[in-house]
């Protein structure tokens, strides 16, 4: 347009004597010359935004969201080597696995999808630590008054910590960090309002990972959990120990979705609802060493490779197949029941995954799930459960055939409306009124923090 109209106004021009006509010409010619530079430039920019940022036709107005539980948190800053300091050394967080692709995106991990924005990430099982402070720091009910706070969020990242050391012959220094943050937190003013009942830790590994025990064999854990100081906190972890856990938690194992919005929870849901599962049943996993262990795992392998009814995905010599969140996700979703065998311990990650493919779940263990989540759960383990003792599985097939249509979609009914409180909606969701895995947490540690302090007073 702008060189439009300069064309015009040139047009318009008086003429001048000789010399004036010979200077003019030349000097259109630059400025024609000039304004195809700029509109090229302009064009290359244009096209690299296309190629590195395409547009995709989903536009979400961001709101800012609004405090609607009955608490206040509040996030100690801690020193970085307890948290983000440690992701430094990322590559040996764990000695079998390089971490750094997954504590990427706040410990969402890489994406699924290379292009746009997305809600899906190859989340590792072990990272709910990171994805947990993520959404606490950006959560609507979080205060930076600690007089105000009911509950004080201490985000040591515990579990990446632990698998880092497990091959510490040294034990002083296998817990030295661990130490020097419960020697740190206790020194603070408000740890002193409750001597630390109002505060809590959320750890993404197995509560055995923190009970180092002269009791018991050592496998490479350190003694976070059996510090007197920490008994006094709460702690989260995705496995509690049943019997000695009086204040350990049990959280959701994250899966592979994490939602921006509410619409994109609810889409997923009617897919789940809609889905056809032409399979009784399925598992995904592979056999496991040691006798109780190989013994469950042998059976299902074994009942679900001999029946046209159950779909296999067997895991063993690092197939990458079961790595893959789609195919997983693929073969619960084809599936009526997902069989959920414990693994190195109870608890497994498959079970949320089966959860958010709409799968009932089919438990051998009571300590799989009714004893580790039951904030999240409801009561009557029946109406989104089967249980099979572990002693009483040879007939799986047999059953689960037993079970009548119509308690069939009821129960699946029940699992996918628990899908959006068992999942970690992404850490910069605003468009999210549902509450989610990190939002029942933190409304349960308010009640339980204030059962303590009347207890205590």
């Amino acid at each position: 347009m702008s060189y439009t109209k300069r064309q015009v106004k040139i047009n318009h021009w008086p003429e001048k004597k000789d010399k004036e006509k010979e200077k003019y010409p030349k000097n259109r010619e630059t400025l024609k010359l000039i304004i195809l530079t700029l509109l090229l430039s302009f064009s290359i920019c244009f096209l690299f935004l296309i190629l590195h940022f395409p547009f995709t036709t989903e536009f979400t107005v961001s709101l800012t969201r609004t405090c609607d539980h009955n608490f206040t948190v509040y996030v100690y800053d801690l020193p970085k080597e307890f948290n983000i300091g440690l992701l430094q050394n990322c590559r040996h967080l764990n000695i079998y696995t390089n971490m750094c692709p997954h504590v990427a995106n706040n410990g969402l991990g890489q994406s699924l999808y290379r292009s746009g924005r997305t809600s899906w990430f190859a989340t590792h099982q072990f990272i709910a630590e990171m994805i947990f402070h993520a959404r606490v720091e950006n959560h609507p009910c979080r205060t930076y008054e600690p007089n105000n706070a009911d509950i004080f969020y201490v985000p040591f990242y515990g579990g990446l910590y632990a698998s880092s050391v497990f091959r510490e012959q040294n034990l002083t220094k296998r817990d030295e960090l661990a130490v020097r943050l419960v020697n740190y937190i206790s020194g603070q003013r408000w740890w002193k309002r409750s001597n630390g009942r109002d505060h809590f830790l959320a750890i993404g590994r197995t509560a055995w990972d923190f009970m180092r025990s002269s009791d018991t064999d050592d496998f490479g854990a350190n003694m976070l959990m059996q510090m007197p100081r920490v008994m006094n906190m709460s702690v989260l972890t995705v496995e509690r120990q049943p019997w000695k856990g009086d204040n350990h938690f049990g959280i959701p194992y994250p899966s592979y979705f994490h939602p921006y919005t509410s619409a994109e929870m609810v889409t997923w849901q009617d897919k789940m609802r809609r889905v056809e599962r032409p399979y009784l049943f399925s598992f995904v996993g592979g056999p496991r060493k040691g006798l109780e262990k190989a013994a469950i795992r042998d059976k299902l392998i074994k009942q679900c490779a001999e029946s046209s009814h159950c779909e296999l995905l067997k895991c063993e010599n690092g197939g990458s197949r079961c790595h893959d969140p789609m195919t997983v996700l693929g073969v619960m979703a084809r599936s009526r029941f997902c069989l959920q065998a414990p693994g190195d311990s109870f608890t497994r990650r498959s079970t949320f995954d089966a959860m958010l493919a709409g799968c009932i779940p089919v438990f051998f263990s009571p300590h799989t799930m009714y004893t580790q989540y039951l904030w999240y759960l409801p009561g009557d383990k029946r109406s989104y459960s089967v249980f099979m003792d572990e002693k009483n599985n040879t007939q799986i097939e047999h059953e689960l055939l037993r079970i009548s249509e119509s308690e069939v979609v009821q129960m699946r009914e029940t699992v996918i409306d628990l899908i959006p409180s068992v999942t970690y909606a992404h850490p910069n969701a605003t468009n999210y009124d549902l509450p989610d895995a990190v939002d029942v947490a933190l409304e349960a540690l308010a009640k339980e923090a204030r059962d303590k302090v009347v207890v205590s007073l």
